[in-house]
């Protein structure tokens, strides 16, 4: 199927035809626009809720609640200051109860968090908007399994992303780039706020990135893992859910290569991811060096006391370095400080990897940029290495 994103809202219908019900009025709603995009890039959000206290919003994952203003005719109405060109992501709260955006068909699937999001354009088209270029193909695989706990039914889904021109009768083979998304995330998250698709679409249209197929599975060896945000202070569930997610990609990776056209050896092959998934690439690629040569962590959950249990094979780098480790952090992420850590101790250890920082808290907006940065350096040889060469093509 073709550009999946625009696919998502059909599974918003039901839930948003339950929070009309749930409105609470007599009274006929007025009509207005849910999440309007003003000239100057602000936008207002209204909400209607006549019998409600109090309605806040989150935007962009950050908590800190934002108090809506409640009109004589029910819509509740918050206005930002203008917002930076991106899909934005908010999460709407009545009486403390997290609802989502009934006038907005463009919903954020997520195992724990009800949100939507809204586009503000920028003055010039962006690497995330539709362009007319060639586009790629996103497949959607569902794989029988045993190794994930907690699947409903055993089954995982995972997505697959082909570029322009791919075709399976061809003898040409392409690189790939297995990309994962955060806790609490579903397979579809790269595609629906990440975009990645059209990303890649417009880098290989504008000879920025090349051709590559790219995996975005289910990033989770235990469901249980999803449940409570606190199972990141027990060291034994993250290394539990990090490993049986590891075997569960190899799986992946065999099918992967079974049915695509993949150049499958460590030199064709990456791994990058958001939080739990940039940590989860971190652990699995530097680990296992004959398998990824290119590997990258965005926002990276290495939420660890002691990195020499958790990366215990680093001396094997020295045979096989890979081509690029690239780890990036927004500025005002509280994960900063636990990256910058890990850094320092890679340097301790004789690894060097190409460390990135850029202005922004722990959300989309970031992971975008992070991606539209590091893609182009993927499956690239340069004579002065990759890690001079990717942070000249990411200053430039």
């Amino acid at each position: 199927m073709k550009l999946f994103p625009r696919s998502l809202p059909c599974l918003a219908m039901p839930i948003a035809f339950l929070c009309l019900l749930s409105a609470g009025s007599a009274a006929p709603r007025p009509e207005f626009d849910s999440h309007q995009v003003n000239a100057d890039g602000s936008v207002t959000f209204r909400y209607y809720a006549p019998q409600a206290g109090a309605v806040t919003m989150s935007l962009d994952f950050d908590h800190t609640p934002i108090p809506f203003k409640k009109g004589a005719d029910g819509v509740w109405t918050y206005t930002t200051g203008p917002l930076q060109a991106a899909l934005h992501i908010y999460g709407l709260s009545e009486d403390g109860v997290a609802v989502m955006d009934p006038l907005n068909d463009d919903v954020e699937v997520n195992y724990n968090f009800k949100s939507n999001y809204v586009r503000v354009k920028g003055t010039a088209p962006q690497l995330w908007d539709v362009a007319d270029v060639g586009h790629g193909t996103v497949h959607h695989h569902v794989l029988p399994t045993t190794l994930i706990k907690g699947l409903p039914d055993g089954l995982e889904d995972f997505f697959v992303y082909t570029p322009p021109g791919y075709d399976p009768a061809a003898p040409k083979s392409y690189p790939v780039l297995y990309l994962l998304h955060g806790w609490s995330g579903t397979a579809a998250d790269w595609l629906s706020a990440g975009q990645a698709n059209v990303i890649l679409d417009n880098l290989i249209a504008q000879q920025k990135a090349l051709p590559m197929i790219v995996v975005m599975p289910l990033g989770y060896g235990d469901l249980a893992f999803v449940r409570d945000f606190k199972v990141w202070s027990d060291p034994a569930a993250v290394a539990n859910n990090i490993e049986q997610f590891r075997r569960a990609l190899v799986e992946i990776e065999r099918t992967v290569d079974g049915t695509y056209r993949t150049l499958p050896d460590r030199d064709h092959r990456a791994i990058a991811g958001l939080s739990m998934g940039g940590g989860e690439s971190l652990v699995i690629g530097l680990n296992h060096p004959d398998e990824f040569g290119w590997i990258g962590g965005f926002s990276s959950a290495v939420v660890y006391d002691r990195f020499d249990g958790v990366f215990p094979n680093l001396g094997s780098l020295k045979a096989t370095p890979p081509k690029l480790l690239w780890i990036a952090c927004g500025t005002e992420d509280q994960l900063i400080s636990n990256n910058r850590k890990f850094e320092a101790w890679l340097g301790t250890m004789g690894v060097k990897p190409t460390a990135v920082e850029t202005p922004g808290i722990h959300n989309w907006p970031v992971w975008r940029d992070n991606l539209i940065h590091f893609a182009p350096l993927l499956f690239r040889q340069t004579s002065d290495g990759p890690s001079m060469a990717a942070k000249a093509a990411y200053f430039q």
